[in-house]
């Protein structure tokens, strides 16, 4: 969403695969990498986390850390995640409170609405730098690097 481009990432909480709360607070002073994904196992979100995961080293040597998060339940997450070796926080969202937030829910093909694949890249101090409206599963991982690095330069 543009108008939350250069402003303060909404706060957010959840438990992940582990059952472990993660509070974006808790993750002050790295990069977060928040992405959203329609589900679990469906071939798009499983390329997308691949993808990410595919870098999540190089993420963390930039200081980022990477936060998945769909309506999906942990018991959904912690199978999703040990299937396919995530290395990375997939939060469960039932109630869409996260997902409301960040606006990455809306209208899909058909006539349907759902949640909309979207990444934001937020900075140290708590401030979304980047956006992804429309996120393409395939490379996103190497997307997000480029654009970290990119962001860092800049500082």
């Amino acid at each position: 969403m543009k108008e939350m481009l250069n402003k303060p990432a909404p706060e957010f909480s959840a438990k992940n695969q582990d059952g472990e709360l993660i509070k974006l607070s808790d993750l002050h002073g790295k990069w977060i990498v928040l992405y959203f994904y329609p589900k679990d196992e469906t071939p798009g979100c499983t390329v997308q986390a691949c993808s990410l995961r595919d870098v999540n080293t190089e993420l963390t040597e930039l200081s980022a850390t990477v936060v998945g998060v769909s309506k999906d339940d942990e018991d959904s997450h912690r199978k999703f995640a040990a299937k396919h070796n995530l290395n990375f926080h997939l939060l469960a969202d039932a109630d869409q409170s996260i997902i409301n937030t960040y606006g990455a829910w809306g209208p899909k093909m058909f006539g349907r609405e759902g949640i909309l694949r979207k990444t934001y890249l937020i900075d140290p101090d708590g401030v979304v730098r980047k956006v992804w409206a429309k996120a393409t599963p395939q490379g996103h991982g190497d997307d997000v690097v480029d654009a970290l690095k990119a962001l860092q330069a800049e500082n």
